[in-house]
């Protein structure tokens, strides 16, 4: 059974920065394409960016496509998202998840799949 870990959330102003951690743990931990979502009280879980097994392939939400950056450290089962110009509507509870389903084409991937969800980090930006 995988798990996962957020942290890094905290409260910011508009236009600074965040890095998110998301350590996996659980049989194949490395072996999965991971993602992050969001989600706002009353809204759907969004997902924002999905990130390759290899980490060499990532995608992005067109709402934080140029500001935000998924990373992978495979040595310590750990997924980052560096968030830069952070703006209000970036206020939500930031989970990830491993992909069960990815679909590479063109140089790109869709991920699905994802059934597994740690506690989330808080990340508000207001000022």
């Amino acid at each position: 059974q995988l798990q996962f870990v957020e942290s890094g959330g905290g409260s910011v102003q508009p236009g600074e920065s965040l890095r998110l951690s998301c350590t996996a743990s659980g049989y194949g931990a490395g072996n999965y394409a991971i993602g992050w979502f969001r989600q706002v009280p009353g809204k759907e879980r969004e997902e924002i960016s999905c990130i390759s097994d290899e980490g060499s392939i990532t995608k992005y939400a067109a709402a934080v496509k140029g500001r935000f950056i998924t990373s992978k450290d495979r040595a310590k089962n750990t997924v980052y998202l560096q968030m830069n110009d952070l703006k209000p509507d970036d206020t939500a509870i930031y989970y990830c998840s491993a992909a069960q389903a990815v679909r590479y084409f063109g140089g790109n991937l869709e991920c699905s799949g994802f059934d597994t969800w740690g506690q989330g980090t808080q990340v508000t930006v207001s000022s």
